[in-house]
């Protein structure tokens, strides 16, 4: 027996567009987004595709890695910096920029005069481990449900034997 086969999904300019939205982490006051989530409106259940602008002066996310999900960017236009571990990277139109896993914290930084506009994705894994260590954080996601542990409150690792990374 075979599974009933999917057809392409088109997201168009105009309905991307539309679905744009602003986005900020919780933790950065300096973070703000503004982007469409094609992969989940084009129905990808096992990749993440962001179409994201960053406006001058501000950064996309908050300084984390990844323990396990993969990440990258892939500029489409204006200038940034990618800090990653201890090295500051600046990147412009046509860079593509990688995140192996497990990846060193990184965080993307607008420090130009114009919008820094990227492609993002990553894989959607069943289980992610993020660190922040300027924050002194650790999130543990299984499925679409996370939870965010204080490193410095001695509560155990979340899995009982596994010892932390």
């Amino acid at each position: 027996m075979s599974l009933p086969r999917k057809p392409a999904r088109i997201i168009r300019a105009a309905e991307a567009a539309a679905a744009t939205g602003t986005f900020q982490h919780p933790w950065n006051p300096r973070s703000e987004m503004h982007g469409a989530i094609l992969a989940r409106a084009a129905g990808l259940e096992r990749c993440g595709l962001n179409l994201i602008r960053v406006p001058a002066g501000k950064e996309s996310f908050i300084y984390h890695a990844h323990l396990h999900e993969e990440e990258w960017i892939y500029i489409l236009s204006g200038r940034a910096t990618v800090e990653c571990g201890d090295a500051v990277h600046e990147v412009a139109a046509g860079d593509f920029v990688a995140f192996p896993t497990p990846s060193e914290p990184h965080l993307l930084r607008n420090t130009s005069g114009e919008d820094v506009v990227y492609l993002t994705g990553s894989e959607r894994a069943a289980l992610d481990v993020s660190d922040f260590p300027r924050d002194g954080k650790r999130m543990v996601r299984v499925g679409e449900r996370a939870t965010v542990y204080e490193l410095a409150s001695g509560a155990p690792f979340p899995f009982p034997g596994v010892e932390p990374f």
